[in-house]
């Protein structure tokens, strides 16, 4: 094992999807929750996994030549990582939960008797709609003005209730994901079934990256607020 790849060992799941273009691929093909759970330590979140060290390593590895000038970069300003939130996640966000609440009425309603038919998810997404509006309009209004203002300071108790909710998204997408029998569709699923969890699983990967970008970059900076614009 190399030196970098011990380093690697010990850096977190945050630091490592914000500075490595494509690592939040790696971490959410394996389910590593690189967003709510970004503190968390490499070497433990694979042993939490049960995971391959060597294989979660060389995926890395792999990453480490690669350039890119994504919204992943760390020096992105404020005011255009900002705008990027608000156009990739939450423009799309607002499109994509009221097309898979449709989509999961649909799927209930035609397959309802059906073992693994995804009782209560309509329902469900429609209560994580709400909160997920709640949530981005407390972020549009109050939160990202105060951050495009350069009140590092004074938004440093509105970050710490925003990162509160992100783990209750994190939590949501869990029961999401069991709801859904983990996107697993039986061989007879119909193409609306098909929809939905194709899906929900864009939706998951989203609102993961959606979470990253905020908890461990833009809130990241503000915890780091020391004055001054």
């Amino acid at each position: 094992m190399t030196a970098f790849d011990i380093n690697l060992l010990d850096k977190s799941l945050g630091e490592i999807a914000r500075d490595l273009p494509g690592a939040s691929a790696v971490f959410f093909k394996h389910g590593m929750n690189f967003c709510c759970k970004g503190h968390q330590a490499l070497a433990n979140s694979i042993h939490e996994k049960k995971l391959d060290v060597e294989e979660v390593l060389e995926q890395l590895n792999q990453l480490i030549p690669a350039e890119s000038a994504d919204f992943s970069e760390k020096f992105v300003p404020n005011d255009e990582l900002i705008n990027h939130i608000l156009e990739r996640y939450h423009e799309v966000h607002r499109e994509q939960l009221p097309e898979l609440i449709r989509l999961a009425q649909r799927v209930e309603t035609v397959h309802g008797r059906h073992p693994e038919c995804p009782t209560g998810l309509a329902s469900f997404l429609s209560d994580v709609e709400q909160e997920m509006e709640a949530h981005m309009q407390k972020e549009e209004q109050i939160l990202f003005p105060m951050i495009q203002r350069g009140m590092g300071g004074l938004a440093k108790s509105p970050v710490a209730v925003m990162r509160m909710e992100h783990d209750d998204h994190g939590e949501s997408l869990a029961r999401l994901e069991q709801l859904a029998h983990n996107f697993q569709l039986p061989a007879e699923a119909c193409n609306t079934w098909q929809a939905l969890y194709t899906g929900l699983a864009a939706f998951k990967e989203d609102l993961m990256n959606h979470i990253h970008l905020e908890n461990n970059i833009l809130f990241e900076r503000i915890d780091n607020y020391l004055g001054g614009h």
